[in-house]
């Protein structure tokens, strides 16, 4: 049933967005920098690259997967250097006294840059390739419930962002500038120390 598979869905997408990890990092920091929009959109570039992977692994597509599994070294090289820019160009930013208004660019590079950064972990579609055959939801012929799957990812995904930014964007008018920049230390630190790692990793296992 397509419902079933919706429900399914969620949870999924749900389980696999709300560990923190550099974008949770990323959203908070943007919630609290520039307001609930901002952190709210960056959440959706995840949420949209994580629908993308579970209609990978819904779906069967083992020709796209087996391409991405091969190239993992190549996309954790780039996506590990994406963070250590961003980790770094955070911590040296200085925040405004003032909120500005969401500008539409403003916006679609808080988006793409999570997208890319999501796509960029190979990791990512082998969660969902082991996460749906562990709980039976292995690709399947049904399109009308793969699809609904799919949907459910993505939706699952995109609750978890919505609760994260709201609760953190209520607290923006309630913490001074000070604490703003300390945010900006300790999310770039974080997210440029998830850099690091990464690119460690990735050569580590050369």
């Amino acid at each position: 049933m397509p419902l079933t598979f919706l429900l399914k869905g969620l949870a999924v997408g749900f389980a696999i967005a709300a560990p923190v990890g550099p974008i949770g990092v990323l959203c908070i920091r943007r919630s609290l920098a520039d307001g609930r929009l901002p952190g709210l959109v960056t959440g959706l570039g995840a949420a949209t690259a994580d629908a993308a992977y579970g209609c990978v692994a819904g779906f069967g597509l083992t020709a796209v997967s087996g391409l991405l599994v091969r190239q993992k070294f190549w996309l954790g090289v780039v996506g590990g250097l994406f963070l250590c820019w961003l980790g770094g160009r955070t911590l040296l930013t200085k925040p405004a006294e003032q909120a500005a208004p969401s500008s539409r660019a403003g916006l679609l590079s808080a988006y793409l840059s999570t997208l890319f950064l999501t796509l960029t972990n190979p990791m990512t579609i082998l969660s969902f390739v082991a996460v749906f055959a562990g709980i039976g939801l292995g690709a399947s012929s049904n399109y009308i419930d793969a699809s609904a799957l799919v949907l459910g990812v993505f939706a699952g995904s995109a609750i978890w962002w919505l609760f994260l930014s709201t609760g953190v964007g209520w607290l923006q008018s309630r913490i001074g500038s000070g604490w703003t920049l300390a945010v900006n230390r300790v999310s770039g630190f974080v997210i440029l120390t998830f850099g690091i790692y990464s690119l460690f990793s990735i050569f580590a296992k050369r």
